[in-house]
């Protein structure tokens, strides 16, 4: 697996704003996904250190580990049937459309997600980074189902607040980060406004469509496919002529250095090579 640092970008924003298309991944005939690295967005992405927006119709990557880190599922309210996720805690749920699983690993623990047969899953997978003296606490997790997720009104748009606050509003608070998560539809000539801390990252996807999102005095199209970070927004709005569909991230920056392999993020080298050794040795628990 390669490592990568971001020792250089730790507490350092070189633009006001960074853009990136993503890596296209093709994994057998069921798996699709573009993958966004925290690398491709000068510091700006932070606590993100990664977001995959994938597409699966068969399991794919069996039983793995992951440690340092949140993995975050965010499933698309246009998947059709129950996406299983087991982990090393015990829990053993079918997610539905709309739905959420938070999968605190820390100090490391083992995960399996799949579609049940016949299941076309439209997702996330968000890899948040820890703070440093969050890396080794126990693993946790949760799961949000759609219904109990708060919907805020726009002109002609509707935001689900899969988490945080926005507008006056709170949805569910997430572990350890106050991080904000907006999952926007937005119909033809229609708008949404998010106002949030300027002192928070915002990290956006183009889900589908086209939008122009705007913050401060600053303007960006957003295509499908297309991601967008920035800091020091005040209010954050998107506009749709032939109707878009987008995701908001917005929370505040860990400005820590990490290094990441693969499905871990760990402080130094010496920490990721200790996770991977628990691993081998069994340590981080099981499923089966």
């Amino acid at each position: 697996m390669n490592t990568q640092e971001i020792d250089k970008f730790a507490g350092v924003t070189c633009d006001d704003h960074a853009r990136s298309d993503g890596r296209t991944i093709r994994i057998g005939d069921g798996f699709e996904a573009k993958s966004y690295q925290h690398a491709d967005f000068q510091g700006l992405m932070d606590p993100l250190i990664m977001v995959d927006h994938f597409r699966m119709t068969m399991p794919t990557f069996g039983t793995h580990a992951h440690a340092g880190l949140s993995a975050v599922t965010v499933v698309f309210e246009d998947s059709t049937g129950a996406f299983h996720n087991r982990d090393s805690l015990g829990n053993d749920v079918d997610l539905a459309p709309g739905d959420l699983y938070w999968f605190k690993a820390a100090q490391g623990a083992i995960h399996n997600e799949a579609p049940r047969p016949g299941a076309r899953t439209h997702a996330l997978q968000v890899f948040v980074n820890l703070a440093e003296e969050n890396r080794h606490d126990a693993p946790s997790a949760f799961h949000l189902a759609a219904k109990d997720i708060p919907k805020l009104p726009g002109d002609r748009a509707t935001a689900r607040l899969v988490l945080g606050e926005s507008n006056g509003v709170a949805g569910a608070a997430a572990p350890d980060i106050p991080l904000t998560l907006l999952d926007i539809e937005i119909q033809a000539g229609g708008r949404f406004t998010h106002q949030g801390d300027s002192r928070h990252h915002a990290w956006i996807l183009g889900v589908k469509g086209t939008s122009t999102v705007s913050w401060n005095e600053s303007t960006a199209e957003l295509t499908t496919g297309k991601a967008i970070a920035f800091a020091g927004a005040i209010d954050i709005s998107f506009f749709s002529a032939q109707g878009a569909h987008v995701v908001l991230f917005r929370g505040p920056p860990l400005r820590q250095a990490f290094v990441q392999r693969g499905p871990f993020a760990m402080g130094n080298a010496a920490e990721l090579d200790a996770v991977e050794a628990d691993y081998r040795a069994g340590r981080l628990g099981s499923i089966d």
